[in-house]
């Protein structure tokens, strides 16, 4: 029997056995397969991007690592997408930052236009693939005292008002070139290090930063906006202007997506227990899915216990249709194509066994107070054969199945990446 009818073979056993309570695999893949995954494009070069290559990330942004190959032009970033996109089943998109346009002139951030990403626009097409945006306020000199958006100096507000407004112009431009919705995230790195006297103020400036920029309408079907809060950040470790709440407010009342990321909370906190406490006010969700070890050290996503809740809730709420899922993270001590593979397959598995659940039996099981059932299916199902739906899915795909992804990679790495 041949390895493809093997795993055909093990499929359909596995089939019989999610049927026997109530699962439809067939429709599960279906379902899989439309979840799209939002992959980072900074995985790739540590951060840097293209306006100035050469600048020292700040505003709490720091990259471990010197493994062999990191992307120095789009045209290497883009090679090594192609790459990891070559190896992960579903449908996808790529998340940008304004430091990744691609300008033959020298640009400042505010700057920046739609013109200065056609190559990206040109990379999606070809890679059938959507993209999201996101406004770089970080390791610039008009990040000054840690303060942006929020900054008691008008023309450092000024200049970072305009990067927002024109990232927004960018975000409708994917959406309107790839006929799919982007979605603009904004993350600010405002705080203090020490304690302050004032907290409203900046906060109350913030307010009125992101009002100015959101002012212009842009149709939704191109582009939507999405605010993200931070519980703290290195060198604003007794102060964060843009915290999780303040963002949650602002998000509610402005109509807006509320980003949350895995790494952005107390270590202690249930990120996934968060969605249905807002959904049923917010208009929707977008998630960095990321690994934070002793708070916001954004390791490469693995499918752990805390992926499996995030992938649970969304399932079992059925609020997947209000979510759009990002990946987050950036680790340089190791292959950074593997990264982008192990992380984006872990969450398409997250979600897989998430999806195989009989949800519907297990709610009415709860309604009636049968606890018991309750506890008993969801402890089997942990034995179940995932793995087997996985390898099927993937081969339906077209995608490497189980380790032959790490074969292409370690030849990628030979033949690329080693020479670079």
């Amino acid at each position: 029997m041949t390895n493809e009818a093997k795993i055909i073979e093990r499929y359909k056993d596995a089939k019989e056995q999610y049927a026997e309570i109530g699962v439809d695999t067939e429709a599960v893949l279906k379902k899989l397969e439309s979840t799209k995954l939002s992959i980072h494009c900074w995985q790739g070069d540590d951060i840097h991007g293209f306006i100035n290559p050469g600048q020292k990330l700040t505003g709490g942004i720091g990259v471990s690592g010197n493994f062999p190959g990191v992307a120095r032009t789009a045209e290497e970033l883009t090679e090594d997408l192609h790459e990891a996109i070559s190896l992960l089943p579903g449908k996808h998109k790529v998340q940008l930052h304004t430091i990744y346009a691609v300008t033959d002139k020298k640009k400042d951030l505010d700057e920046i236009g739609p013109e200065d990403f056609k190559y990206w626009v040109d990379f999606a097409k070809k890679e059938k693939i959507g993209l999201d945006m996101n406004p770089t306020f970080f390791s610039h000199p008009k990040v000054k005292h840690n303060f942006t958006l929020s900054s008691p100096e008008k023309d450092i507000r000024d200049f970072w008002i305009k990067v927002g407004k024109q990232s927004r112009e960018i975000s409708n431009y994917f959406g309107e070139a790839l006929g799919q919705q982007s979605v603009n995230n904004f993350w600010v790195p405002d705080g203090y290090k020490d304690n302050p006297i004032d907290k409203q103020g900046p906060r109350e400036r913030l307010i009125k930063s992101l009002d100015e920029i959101m002012e212009e309408k842009f149709d939704e079907k191109n582009t939507i906006e999405a605010v993200e809060g931070k519980l703290f950040g290195t060198g604003i470790e007794s102060y964060t202007v843009g915290s999780n709440l303040f963002y949650n407010n602002y998000a509610i009342s402005r109509d807006k997506l509320w980003t949350i990321d895995a790494g952005h909370w107390h270590p202690t906190e249930d990120v996934s227990d968060k969605f249905s406490s807002y959904l049923p006010f917010g208009k929707g969700l977008m998630l960095h899915v990321s690994r934070p070890v002793r708070w916001d050290s954004d390791h490469v996503v693995i499918f752990d216990e805390a992926l499996l809740r995030i992938a649970h809730s969304l399932v079992r709420d059925n609020t997947l249709e209000k979510t759009n899922i990002g990946l987050d993270f950036f680790d340089a001590t190791i292959n950074r194509v593997a990264s982008w593979v192990v992380g984006t397959r872990a969450t398409r598995k997250a979600l897989l066994q998430a999806m195989l659940e009989p949800v519907a039996v297990l709610k009415e099981a709860e309604l009636n107070y049968d606890f018991t059932k309750r506890l008993v299916l969801t402890e089997e199902l942990k034995a179940y054969p995932m793995g087997a739906v996985w390898d099927y899915f993937c081969l339906t795909q077209d995608k490497p199945v189980g380790l032959d992804w790490y074969k292409e990679i370690k030849h990628y790495e030979k033949v690329v990446l080693l020479n670079r």
